[in-house]
């Protein structure tokens, strides 16, 4: 990003001290110091400087120079300097250089020529020019190539000026005959350009007149023949029939760039199913053929609009832009999924799931680095299909389910949640999962995972068989009781001794412990009684991950270990009719329990254990020794329907999200509707009777109309000066994505001409202005309208401010006008969008940036507030209405949105209603970026007092 530069360095560059110096090179013979002072001239003349003094002395001693370099040098000086004077007419010392270019235009050296017709393209002065028209003619026939398509563009700019049709009468003429016998590809190309600017008809008769020849014309040419097939089908839509046959045969050029400017082309002319579908074929053919990685995205991005309007078509290449998955770039294979996950259908879920589980094994290759996180987005997806089409889940749970171990935390928890999902949906295959879940779960080796799968065994496991398999299971992965112990040990040792000499009962002992990987080891250990300290006790070597995760401290999923053998020991009392095996399982597992409680206060753990755990604990305790009919309706029945609401609330979400996407179109009643069946169908092509058929379909449901909000206009007209000023100032702001257009209206209230007037625009933040400010003349009581044009690269509120600056005939001064501020909206860049929660915490995590804002507002309700918040930022809510829902003086909600630059905003509001009702808390927003971060914050602050 351009960033402005703080360093100030002292250089007086208009000093006449520097320009005597330039003087005096110039006056020299030294060809070197010539052309350093010219480049010494043409910077100060690009920085602003005027030096005219410097004139005559470029006339007298650097216009004879021979030197290509000198030559090329001068006519950028003669590019840049002031022609004309305060009234607009030409300086009489510019005659001077005309004889100069006239004798450069008729120079032996075809450079010198080439480069004097190219600079004649930048003059806007008919007085210099036209002398030069002969000679300019004359360079249309000279042998060398460049000369010719220089003097092309020459006769183009001569005829484009104000007076330029009476220089160049037959000028069209002269260049269609150029046209049809130039061999040269870049001056052919240069004459179509001049008759397309030109002489439109000119072009379109010469295009008609060639089209079986327009597949091996040059690759340049090409562009510009599209080009005018654009242009001509603007104006004249009901041509466009012929000028698509034109386009259909250029999609079989070489060249990459013509292929993809066909197809957009083909798409931006004709809604006709064989045009679309040639145009979805054509960049899926590129995504496949181009190696570069920012194409690709960009492919992508097309194929993603033809899907938004043309899903239909899109479904029947499905496959085709799946095969992008071979690209190694994470940001190609996620865009790729995004499209294809949008058109999977019954037809071809099979297809894309086969070819997805196909991408899942290679990921376990692993050859690239990021296969984890390719293979977390492969699992997101499947996920997504198997929600979509349940039929589809039982091919691919199986063979999910071997990445429950996965070391790719993240992906193993999206397996997990995936499984979790699919055992309630799919009933039928509740039992596969179940005992594939638990002839792996000794495999999961993260504390994330273990406690989402024990909650399936916990609830899933029905029959007799399964709840002891279950708690066997978990007996298993625990491994031996108790989880320390205090051993004797009789023997001192010198180390002993060494370490606290003021021992004097001193014993070695030698304790097993817990390396980073979970595993154990000995080492020796002194202790100052002659008991030694408490020691983790070494299990078996079959011991499995749940001890090793308990004794690093991870006592939440100690909380889940007892819930789940509380769960399953209450239905084994309902399935086990011995109550004796009933009553030995309740001993084992209190046993565990208590074994977890004791390792929690034990100095062995890492960390003693949180109170939320211990609580969670002791309530399975009791619970299994106090047991009754009512908890255990809780327990095995109010925890499944709390799962199954989430999902119905979850699937209820996309629905509507699904809807919101779908294009709504109205159509007015006494709209005018073509029947093509009744039209004449002689001299048409299959593409313009589908063409036909689909535009009459947008008439009739009112795609064809656009909802303009008049109301929503007004707001963006801001006024820029007051009404007493001699002259007003108003501008409609327009932000689409990277762009600010701001169209000015000037008004002059005044009873004398304006001259000069230039509105000069400055900004602050991460704007930039894309044009120079020109000079305008403005008769009395008239206005006109000045469009800019300001390019952004971030998304940060930003201010463009500036003023209008203007003279009058009677007062040579300049008067200034100062305009108000506009501030540029953080709210123009970021709209609402969605995420998993597994994707929330883990951006969370990661985000750098954090803008913490106390709650300070008049608003008393919790619900009022949040849905405040939500429309003063426009974001998203992440947390299900259920969640939120009733009154208890607490509310935590995450919300999301997204910008136009990819960006993402995380916002956590979290509040609380104090005793005196009001509402006291923090909104804290993360995000990658510093500037969506603070600006985001400063919206909060400013709209969260209230509506007002």
């Amino acid at each position: 990003m351009d960033k402005s530069s703080t360093l100030l360095v002292h250089y007086d560059k208009g000093t006449p001290a520097v320009a005597n110096e330039i003087k005096e090179a110039l006056e020299g013979n030294d060809v070197e110091a010539k052309v350093d002072a010219m480049k010494k001239a043409v910077m100060l003349l690009l920085n602003g400087e005027t030096i005219p003094q410097l004139f005559i002395t470029i006339i007298r001693y650097v216009l004879p120079s021979e030197d290509h370099t000198i030559q090329k040098l001068l006519l950028l000086y003669l590019e840049l300097i002031e022609k004309t004077d305060s009234k607009g007419k030409v300086l009489p010392e510019m005659i001077l250089i005309c004889q100069n270019l006239r004798n450069n235009l008729q120079h032996p050296n075809e450079y010198i020529r080439g480069v004097t017709l190219r600079f004649l393209c930048r003059l806007k002065e008919t007085e210099i020019v036209e002398p030069l028209t002969p000679s300019v003619l004359q360079n249309l026939e000279h042998r060398h190539p460049f000369v010719r398509r220089n003097a092309i563009l020459a006769i183009m700019s001569i005829y484009k000026l104000p007076q330029g049709e009476q220089l160049f009468v037959d000028a069209p003429e002269m260049i269609e005959k150029v046209l049809s016998t130039e061999q040269d590809p870049s001056a052919k190309r240069n004459a179509f350009l001049m008759l397309f600017t030109c002489a439109e008809e000119r072009a379109v008769n010469y295009l008609l007149s060639n089209v079986d020849k327009v597949s091996d014309w040059n690759e340049s040419l090409q562009m510009v023949v599209l080009e005018l097939i654009r242009s001509v089908c603007k104006t004249k839509p009901t041509e466009k029939g012929k000028y698509i046959k034109i386009i259909i045969s250029l999609l079989s050029a070489t060249s990459s760039a013509v292929i993809y400017e066909c197809a957009g082309t083909l798409v931006s002319l004709s809604s006709a199913p064989t045009a679309i579908r040639a145009a979805a074929n054509t960049y899926c053919q590129l995504l496949s053929s181009q190696s570069d990685n920012n194409v690709k995205l960009i492919l992508l991005d097309r194929l993603n609009e033809l899907k938004t309007l043309h899903r239909d078509i899109m479904v029947e290449l499905i496959i085709d832009v799946l095969r992008a998955l071979s690209s190694p770039n994470l940001d190609i294979r996620r865009k790729t999924l995004d499209i294809a996950l949008d058109l999977i259908t019954h037809h071809n879920i099979n297809e894309v799931v086969q070819m997805l589980k196909k991408e899942v094994v290679k990921t376990q290759s692993g050859e690239l680095e990021k296969n984890g996180e390719y293979r977390q987005m492969l699992i997101q997806a499947i996920h997504a299909c198997a929600v979509k089409f349940p039929e589809v889940a039982s091919t691919v749970v199986h063979l999910l389910m071997d990445f429950l171990g996965d070391s790719n935390v993240a992906s193993a928890l999206d397996v997990a949640v995936f499984v979790r999902e699919i055992i309630e949906t799919n009933p039928k295959l509740r039992v596969s999962i179940i005992t594939r879940l638990l002839d792996t779960f000794y495999q999961i080796r993260a504390g994330k995972v273990c406690p989402c799968a024990l909650w399936i065994i916990g609830e899933y496991c029905l029959s007799l068989s399964e709840v002891e398999s279950g708690i066997s299971t978990i007996k298993q992965c625990l491994g031996e009781l108790p989880f320390y112990s205090v051993s004797e040990e009789s023997e001192p040792t010198e180390t002993s001794k060494k370490i606290q000499p003021t021992s004097s009962a001193m014993v070695s002992s030698r304790k097993p412990v817990i390396l980073a990987d979970g595993t154990y080891a000995t080492q020796s250990a002194a202790s100052e009684t002659t008991f030694s300290s408490p020691t983790v006790v070494q299990g078996s070597l079959t011991s499995g991950n749940l001890r090793a995760l308990l004794l690093t401290g991870d006592f939440f999923l100690g909380a889940v270990v007892a819930c789940t053998l509380t769960k399953l020991v209450l239905r084994l009392e309902e399935v086990q009719p011995s109550k004796s095996e009933v009553n030995k399982t309740v001993t084992q597992s209190l046993l565990i329990m208590v074994s977890m409680l004791q390792l929690g206060q034990s100095p062995v753990s890492p960390h003693p254990i949180d109170n939320d755990s211990y609580e969670r604990i002791v309530l399975c305790i009791k619970l299994l020794c106090h047991r009754n009919d009512e908890m255990k309706k809780i327990w095995l029945e109010s925890c499944r329907q709390s799962f199954v609401k989430m999902i119905s609330e979850k699937q209820l979400r996309e629905l509507e999200e699904l809807k919101a996407k779908t294009q709504t179109t109205h159509a007015q009643p006494d709209d005018l509707i073509d029947f093509f069946h009744l039209k004449s169908r002689k001299g048409m092509s299959q593409l313009e009777l589908e063409d036909q058929v689909q535009d009459d379909l947008k008439r009739a449901t009112g795609e064809f109309t656009k909802d303009e909000n008049d109301a929503n206009k007004l707001n963006r007209i801001l006024q820029l000066t007051g009404f007493s000023d001699p002259v007003y100032a108003e501008a409609y702001v327009t932000v689409h994505h990277y762009d600010i257009a701001l169209e000015v209206t000037v008004i002059n209230r005044t009873k004398e001409t304006l001259q000069n007037l230039c509105l000069e625009l400055a900004t602050m933040g991460d704007l930039k202005l894309v044009e120079r400010p020109q000079n305008y003349s403005l008769a009395p009581a008239t206005s006109m309208q000045i469009k800019a044009n300001i390019k952004v690269s971030s998304t940060e509120t930003g201010v463009i401010f500036g003023n209008i600056v203007y003279e009058t005939s009677n007062v040579m001064e300049r008067n200034v006008v100062v305009l108000n501020d506009i501030h540029i909206d953080i709210m123009d860049y970021i709209s609402p969008a969605v995420c998993s929660e597994v994707a929330f915490r883990t951006m969370w995590a990661e985000f750098e940036w954090e803008n913490k804002v106390a709650v300070n507002t008049t608003i008393q309700n919790e619900r009022e507030f949040l849905d405040h918040i939500i429309k003063s930022t426009n974001m998203k809510c992440l947390t299900a209405p259920s969640a939120i829902e009733g009154e208890c003086g607490f509310l935590a909600a995450n919300l999301y949105a997204k910008s136009v630059f990819g960006e993402d905003a995380l916002v956590n509001v979290s509040i609380e209603k104090q005793t005196d009702g009001a509402l006291s808390g923090y909104i804290r927003i993360r995000s990658k970026t510093q500037g969506i971060a603070l600006s985001l914050g400063d919206k909060i602050t400013l709209k969260q007092k209230g509506s007002s």
